[in-house]
C-alpha cells in the first residue's frame, strides 16, 4: 500500500512539470492555479459524495480545512509559479527537494518529534543529488536582485507546502479522513485564489488551446486529486519526513521525461546525482 501510494505521488508530480509549462505562458499564475483547483475541488467533492463520506463538520474543523487550502492548495503553488519566472527550473527543483528536511524540523516544532538521524541523512543526500542533477543550470545562472527575490519566493513556497503537511497530519490525527479534508481544503484554496486574483484585478479568461486545457485537466485530476490524495494518505501512514522524500524523487521522473521529449543531455554529475537520490531514497524508506 505504501509503495503504491509513493509511486502514484512521484509519477503524478513528475509528469506535472511538462503540463505546467502550458499554464503560465499567457495566463496569470494565480488564475491558472485557481481554475486548476476549481476542477480539482469539484472532482474531489463528487468522489467524496460517491464514496459516502460525511462532509458535514463543525466550524473548528473548517478552520483546519481553510489552513490546508491556504498553505497546501493555494499559497505554495502561486509562490512557485511566480518564483519560476525569476530563477532556473533546476533551482526550483533543488529548493523544493528541501521539503523532506523541513518536514523533519517542523515535526519537531509542531509535534515534538525528534528528527530521525537516518531520515535527516537521507534527506541531505537526496538534496545533494538534486543539486548535482541540475548543476550545469545552477552554475550558469546569473544571480541578480530578481533571482534573489525568486529564490526567497520559492523558499517561502516550500515552507508553505511543509506547513500544509503539518496541518494535514494534525487533521488526520483527529480522525478526519483524507478525502473529505482534501476536498474541503481544495475548495478553500480555490476561494483564496479567486479572491487574490480579483484583488489583483486579474482576468479569469484562459487560453483556448488544446495544450492549455489538456495541461489543466492533467494538473487538476492527476497532479492534484490523485497525487495529493496519495501523498496525504502516505503522510498519515509513514510520517511527514519519509513521505516528503517524494519531492526529491519526482525531479528524476521529470528529467527522464525531458530526455525523451526535450532532448535533455545527461552529464556525469547528473548521473551521479541520480545515484545519490536513489541511495537517499533507500535510506529514507529504512528510517523509522
Amino acid at each position: 500500500m505504501d509503495y503504491g501510494l509513493y509511486a502514484a505521488t512521484v509519477l503524478a508530480w513528475g509528469f506535472s512539470w511538462i503540463a505546467m509549462k502550458s499554464q503560465v505562458a499567457t495566463v496569470a499564475p494565480e488564475v491558472s492555479v485557481f481554475w486548476r483547483f476549481v476542477l480539482a475541488a469539484a472532482v474531489m467533492m463528487a468522489w467524496a459524495k460517491f464514496r459516502g463520506h460525511n462532509m458535514s463538520f463543525p466550524v473548528q474543523d473548517h478552520f483546519r480545512f481553510a489552513g490546508l487550502g491556504a498553505f497546501l492548495f493555494s499559497t505554495n503553488f502561486t509562490l512557485f509559479y511566480y518564483g519560476a519566472m525569476q530563477i532556473p527550473s533546476g533551482l526550483l527543483a533543488v529548493i523544493f527537494s528541501t521539503a523532506s528536511i523541513f518536514n523533519l524540523f517542523l515535526g519537531l516544532i509542531v509535534f515534538g518529534q525528534r528528527p530521525n538521524p537516518l531520515a535527516l541523512l537521507a534527506g541531505t543526500i537526496g538534496f545533494a543529488g538534486i543539486a548535482l542533477m541540475f548543476w550545469p543550470k545552477l552554475v550558469g545562472a546569473e544571480f541578480n536582485t530578481h533571482a534573489a527575490i525568486g529564490l526567497g519566493i520559492c523558499v517561502a513556497g516550500t515552507l508553505s507546502f511543509c506547513v500544509g503537511n503539518m496541518v494535514s497530519a494534525d487533521t488526520q490525527r483527529r480522525g478526519i479522513g483524507v478525502v473529505p479534508a482534501t476536498a474541503w481544503g481544495m475548495f478553500y484554496g480555490m476561494m483564496f485564489l479567486g479572491l487574490f486574483s480579483a484583488i489583483r484585478g486579474q482576468s479569469f479568461a484562459v487560453e483556448w488551446s488544446i495544450s492549455y486545457f489538456s495541461g489543466l485537466v492533467y494538473l487538476a485530476i492527476f497532479a492534484s486529486v490523485i497525487a495529493f490524495a496519495s501523498y496525504l494518505t502516505l503522510l498519515g501512514r509513514i510520517g511527514s519526513a519519509r513521505a516528503g522524500y517524494a519531492t526529491v524523487m519526482f525531479p528524476v521522473v521529470a528529467l527522464t521525461l525531458s530526455t525523451i521529449f526535450e532532448g535533455y543531455q545527461w552529464t556525469t554529475a547528473a548521473a551521479l546525482g541520480v545515484v545519490f537520490v536513489l541511495g537517499g531514497n533507500i535510506l529514507m524508506l529504512r528510517a523509522r
